[in-house]
């Protein structure tokens, strides 16, 4: 799964990293990641998981999504909207 990080976080100094095992991706500020994003199965499509790294507090990513890469889009919009950007 190949996806760019949004101008958005770019702006921000953020960077958007696959996770080692190539299931999730972290947003990273400042050179920590900051926020896990997991596609999951949800009502036979894709839904995604964000968690906060520091705390494991979660927002609701959205969904469903057709593929694993929409579901992740969405939720980084779902993380711009909590963060008021």
């Amino acid at each position: 799964m190949s996806i760019s990080a949004p101008e958005w976080l770019k702006k921000r100094g953020g960077e958007l990293r696959p996770g080692i095992s190539g299931n999730a991706w972290f947003v990273y500020f400042e050179g920590e990641p900051q926020y896990r994003l997991t596609p999951i199965p949800t009502q036979g499509q894709h839904g995604c998981r964000v968690v906060q790294t520091i705390n494991g507090s979660g927002l609701d990513g959205g969904g469903p999504y057709p593929t694993e890469e929409d579901a992740i889009r969405g939720g980084l919009e779902a993380l711009r909207k909590e963060l008021g950007w």
